[in-house]
């Protein structure tokens, strides 16, 4: 079975003797980790004076000191619903990792909290978008907006906007494409939208989300800069997020790019869906959890 990144650093930092060979091998498995070069060099260093300087260089005292060289280059954020206006999320992110599933959770989520909650379905690409966004909120109970395959993005925010101001739902999740292929066109349409949006909802009550996939790695980062150089990012979603997901590139898109993390998707069901929690985040990440 493939061990997570924080049970090989666990396991590195449990070993009697640290000499050169284990600083070389802790800031390759930073790398590996998707920490990034320079990160990784900085955090290995300053573990090497502390080992090579304090009397206290255990297992445990490594993994510390490891989370708190870790704990300012990472940042939670809790999105904030002003329940006296509308509000749109707008959910981002390549095909494949889990926008529309994490738009029913979403969904879920906010109506548990006693909010009105409805979808519009942006990813007008693809009809199995459409169909599957409708099915999720047929499942959770909310209202969709949705035109026909191949309509304009941004009308059908438009109309999902003036629906939810008529009916007094205060939280429209839009679903949006990921397609790569062309990679030019998809951002003109993301940038056409979002001034739509921009339009009709208050500055304040318009969030932009980044749905990555926890496992990715460095790609993850790739797909941050590119959204976030089109249309800005507030703040990520991760899913597939367990142990195994290395983490080291949310680390990196919260330090280079200044994206915090919202919330994280860790199952199937609608259920699973949390909000971010940075103290949990690391500790697994360093081998304490």
């Amino acid at each position: 079975m493939h061990k997570s990144f924080g049970a090989r650093l666990k396991a590195l930092f449990g070993i009697p003797t640290f000499n050169e060979e284990f600083f070389e091998n802790l800031e390759d498995m930073l790398i590996e980790g998707d920490l990034g070069a320079k990160a990784s060099m900085v955090i290995s260093d300053e573990i090497r004076k502390v080992a090579k300087s304090s009397k206290t260089t255990g297992q445990k005292e490594l993994q510390q000191l490891m989370k708190h060289l870790l704990e300012d280059r990472v940042v939670a954020y809790k999105p904030e619903i002003d329940l006296s206006k509308t509000n749109l999320f707008l959910i981002l992110g390549v095909n494949g990792v889990g926008k529309t599933t994490t738009i029913a959770k979403m969904a879920a989520y906010y109506k548990q909290m006693g909010i009105s909650v409805m979808m519009a379905a942006a990813d007008t690409f693809r009809a199995a978008a459409i169909d599957q966004l409708e099915l999720h909120a047929e499942r959770v109970g909310c209202r969709i907006v949705k035109h026909i395959p191949g309509a304009d993005p941004g009308a059908v925010l438009f109309d999902a906007i003036d629906s939810a101001h008529a009916k007094g739902e205060r939280l429209v999740l839009a679903d949006t494409a990921g397609r790569m292929h062309n990679k030019e066109h998809l951002l003109r349409e993301l940038q056409k939208i979002d001034k739509v949006v921009k339009s009709k909802v208050d500055a304040q009550n318009y969030k932009k989300f980044l749905v990555i996939d926890a496992t990715t790695g460095q790609n993850g980062l790739s797909q941050a800069e590119l959204f976030n150089n089109a249309i800005g990012i507030d703040a990520l979603i991760l899913t597939k997020y367990d142990s195994a997901a290395k983490g080291g590139t949310i680390i990196q898109i919260c330090e280079r790019l200044g994206i915090p993390v919202a919330f994280v998707g860790t199952g199937e069901t609608y259920k699973d869906i949390h909000l971010f929690d940075k103290d949990e985040f690391l500790d697994t990440l360093v081998g304490i959890a």
